[in-house]
């Protein structure tokens, strides 16, 4: 059976994941990754910003913190909702589909995925 995507918004798909790595746009990255509404950058683990300063900021950040759900630093949070930005933690797999399902919707969100 194939299937086809409808109406998707633009930007980077989360197409899998290959071992550790996240496939996007069907090319795994070899380590993590931060999704915008415009592109895919790769990311080390430590500095958000990149998911932050788009031309109109986003609603949220989804944080995929790898296998399992880690909660990030009080103070990191309190930084990004101070600039009117939240931040929602997950494991990188549930960040991934909350990535699909939101942008399908068209929201103007940023994720910043761990490898699992």
């Amino acid at each position: 059976m194939d299937l086809e995507q409808v109406g998707h918004p633009g930007g980077p798909l989360i197409t899998g994941f290959a071992g550790r790595q996240i496939r996007i746009d069907g090319n795994p990255r070899p380590g993590g990754v931060i999704l915008t509404p415009e592109t895919a950058i790769d990311w080390d683990g430590d500095d958000l910003a990149a998911a932050a300063n788009l031309s109109t900021p986003p609603e949220f950040i989804l944080l995929g913190t790898g296998a399992t759900l880690v909660r990030p630093a009080p103070a990191l949070v309190a930084a990004y909702e101070a600039r009117g930005i939240g931040i929602e933690a997950m494991d990188t797999r549930a960040a991934a589909r909350a990535w699909s399902l939101l942008r399908g919707e068209g929201r103007w969100i940023s994720a910043a995925l761990r490898a699992l």
